[in-house]
C-alpha cells in the first residue's frame, strides 16, 4: 500500500463545501469518485482542511491510500482526466513518506479573502470575491488586524457549530493590502477555527468602511462573546492558499 499527497485547487461555487455528504455535490466526494474509477478502490481521503460550502482553494493537500505502488504522476494525471468535468484540479502529486497525515502533520494553514473594491459589481469574478462599493480604509483594517495576532481566545470569532475543543488559537499574520481594486486580507496560522477567517474579515471590513475603529476590534476579541463579533463574510472570496508541513 503507498499513501500519496495530493496538492487540489478547486472552485468551491457548485459543491456543498469539502467533505462528503450523501446526496451532495462536494470536494471530497469529487476525488474519492476519481480514485475509485481509476484504481477500482473504494476509499475515504483526508484533507488538511474541511473548506465549507462556495469557499475555493488554491493549495488545498489531501492523502489517499491505494493497495497499488503507481508512480505519482500517473496518480496525478488518471485523476485529472476523471475530473475533467469538475471544477477541482490535481496541481502536484508526491508518495509520502513514513506516517505523513494530511491534517495531522500539518503545521501551518494559509488563507486569503479577496474583496473587489469598486463601484462596479464583478463580471469575471463572480462568485469568487467579495464585492464591497464603497472606498475601504486599509491603513484602519490593518491597525484593527494587529489586535488578532498571536494568542487569543478567539470565541468572539468562532461559529457557534464549531466542534473544536478549546477557542485558544495562535493567529501569525493577519495583513491587509490593496493591489489595484482588490483588498486582500492574509491569515496565517497553525490551524483555525470553524469560520473564524470570514468572522474577522467580516469584522475588518466594517473597520475598513468607518462603522468600527480599530480599537473596536480588540474589545470584540476581548468580549469573547459571539455577539460581539461583526458581519460574517460570505464564502465567495475565501480561499485555501496553502498548508506547511514541517
Amino acid at each position: 500500500m503507498a499513501r500519496y499527497r495530493l496538492t487540489v485547487e478547486y472552485d468551491g461555487s457548485g459543491y456543498n463545501g469539502f467533505q462528503a455528504q450523501a446526496d451532495q455535490p462536494t470536494v471530497q466526494g469529487a476525488i474519492e469518485a476519481a480514485v475509485t474509477a481509476f484504481s477500482g478502490q473504494t476509499v475515504r481521503i483526508a484533507a488538511a482542511g474541511r473548506t465549507d460550502t462556495g469557499v475555493h482553494a488554491t493549495g488545498q493537500v489531501v492523502h489517499v491510500d491505494l493497495d497499488r505502488d503507481w508512480p505519482a504522476a500517473t496518480v496525478m494525471n488518471a485523476l485529472n482526466a476523471h475530473l475533467v468535468h469538475e471544477a477541482v484540479a490535481i496541481l502536484d502529486c508526491a508518495v509520502a513518506e513514513g506516517d505523513w497525515h494530511a491534517r495531522f502533520s500539518a503545521t501551518g494553514r494559509r488563507y486569503l479573502y479577496r474583496v473587489l473594491n469598486r463601484p462596479g459589481r464583478p463580471a469575471l469574478d463572480r462568485g469568487r470575491v467579495w464585492h464591497v462599493k464603497r472606498a475601504l480604509d486599509v491603513e484602519a483594517m490593518n491597525a484593527g488586524a494587529a489586535h488578532l495576532i498571536g494568542q487569543h481566545d478567539f470565541t468572539t470569532f468562532r461559529d457557534v457549530a464549531c466542534q473544536s475543543a478549546s477557542p485558544v488559537k495562535r493567529l501569525d499574520v493577519a495583513r491587509v493590502e490593496r493591489v489595484g481594486e482588490e483588498v486582500r486580507l492574509v491569515f496565517e496560522a497553525r490551524s483555525f477555527l470553524h469560520r473564524q477567517v470570514r468572522s474577522m474579515t467580516g469584522t475588518l471590513v466594517e473597520v475598513g468602511l468607518g462603522r468600527w475603529s480599530p480599537d473596536d476590534v480588540r474589545a470584540a476579541l476581548e468580549a469573547r462573546d459571539r455577539a460581539a463579533c461583526g458581519p460574517v463574510a460570505p464564502s465567495d472570496g475565501l480561499y485555501l492558499t496553502g498548508v506547511d508541513y514541517g
